[in-house]
């Protein structure tokens, strides 16, 4: 999936960082693969919701964020997430998380650890607004700036990690104030 947005300064990455660490509940009539019927209809019910709300704001209000959230306040990246925008995020979620290795997770909120945590958190975030509809397979770039790859099979839209990892793009299009959230099933990770 290529995406035809401008490249972003270091702060907005951040910026946009913070949109993933906020990437709540929602979902759309975009939606490229079919989510658990719970987790959709609670991110139906909040769609409205988003459009004036930031993407952290909409993240730290659906619990099935709360891993995310977390890991963004201990990348002290709270603040600058919540900025402007706009920005694009693909957002584990808290089973996301939980297939991580075991002590993973753990590791990376130890203080540290917090640029570790900060570079695959701005993994997750592309500068600009890039809707469903206006995505391409093919190789994109991040905020922490390496590169993942879009790839689309059977109508479903996979992304594979710079550590060679595919995860699934499982809830699209959540409008937020400051961008939008593309819920996925994985934890992106940068090649090492």
């Amino acid at each position: 999936m290529k995406l035809k947005t401008p490249a972003i300064a270091a702060a907005v990455a951040l910026a946009l960082f913070a949109g993933a660490c906020s990437s709540d509940s929602d979902d759309d009539a975009s939606t490229t693969t079919t989510a658990a019927e719970s987790s959709e209809t609670t991110m139906a019910e909040t769609e409205e919701m988003e459009a004036s709300e930031t993407i952290v704001e909409i993240a730290a209000g659906n619990e099935d964020f709360s891993t995310l959230v977390a890991a963004v306040e201990a990348a002290d990246l709270v603040d600058t997430l919540s900025g402007e925008g706009p920005f694009t995020v693909f957002a584990p979620t808290n089973e996301a998380f939980d297939a991580l290795p075991e002590g993973t997770l753990d590791d990376l909120l130890l203080p540290e650890n917090q640029a570790q945590l900060q570079a695959i958190l701005t993994y997750h975030v592309v500068a600009g607004e890039v809707m469903a509809a206006d995505v391409e397979p093919g190789e994109v770039t991040t905020v922490e700036g390496s590169t993942f790859t879009i790839s689309v099979e059977d109508g479903d839209v996979f992304i594979t990690d710079g550590a060679g990892n595919q995860v699934q793009v499982v809830t699209t299009d959540i409008v937020a104030s400051n961008g939008v959230i593309h819920v996925i099933d994985g934890v992106l990770l940068p090649g090492s």
